[in-house]
């Protein structure tokens, strides 16, 4: 958190945490306080937390449309378990994803839960609360920009023809991966907007198994592939 480039307000420490701090990093917070044990169980939410706490300042990025369609980016429709959005911006992070939309019925990407899941990713990965208007504006802005999406009868992920982002097209190098609800998937409202359902296959084909995967589980495989092609 001192070395990005969000505001830190307080650093909250153990006395053996902040004498090994390094002095340019030290500068960064607006202020360092020293705490004990005991004080800092009480203030963290963590039940065995370790030796430091912040009290950072909520970022507030600015949704450009521009810099959406020139890179690989995620669209979350509903994704409320905060262990999965943080686990998804984790991921996104990974695979050098640096905007993440949190549309409707989705979790709050600051929730504590979710910070913690990022397990520090969401200093590196912008977070923007959205809604269906977002495709709206998107059309406006590039008619034929592709929006990807994970269905059950949507075609093999590991047999269609996928962007190479770098070299896709002159307009923009980009794409859209939707990723829908834990249990309802990808609402109909915001399916309209998808130009290619992708499915995740199972193995063996035909093979009896789980209904579905996991939001994040799924999240990591489609960003997996799409950068395998990069």
């Amino acid at each position: 958190m001192l070395n990005s480039s969000l505001v830190v307000e307080s650093v909250l420490a153990k006395k053996e945490w902040l004498e090994q701090i390094p002095e340019n990093l030290s500068t960064k917070a607006k202020e360092l306080i020293e705490i004990n044990d005991k004080e800092l169980s009480l203030i963290s939410f963590l039940k065995t937390p370790n030796q430091v706490v912040a009290l950072v300042q909520t970022p507030q990025y600015q949704l450009n449309i521009a810099d959406i369609t020139s890179e690989l980016s995620l669209y979350l429709d509903g994704v409320q378990d905060p262990g999965n959005l943080g686990a998804i911006i984790r991921l996104a992070d990974w695979f050098g994803i640096s905007h993440v939309l949190c549309g409707e019925g989705t979790a709050d990407p600051f929730n504590p839960k979710t910070v913690q899941a990022t397990m520090g990713s969401i200093i590196r990965v912008k977070t923007y609360q959205t809604d269906e208007t977002f495709f709206q504006e998107l059309k406006i802005f590039d008619p034929d920009f592709p929006v990807y999406g994970t269905f059950l009868d949507g075609e093999n992920i590991y047999e269609v023809p996928l962007p190479i982002l770098s070299h896709m097209r002159e307009s923009s190098a980009g794409a859209i991966i939707v990723m829908g609800n834990e249990s309802k998937g990808i609402r109909d409202t915001v399916a309209q907007h998808i130009t290619r359902r992708l499915f995740i296959p199972s193995y063996p084909p035909g093979n009896p198994t789980s209904e579905s995967l996991n939001v994040a589980s799924a999240a990591a495989i489609v960003c997996a592939e799409f950068r395998r092609r990069s």
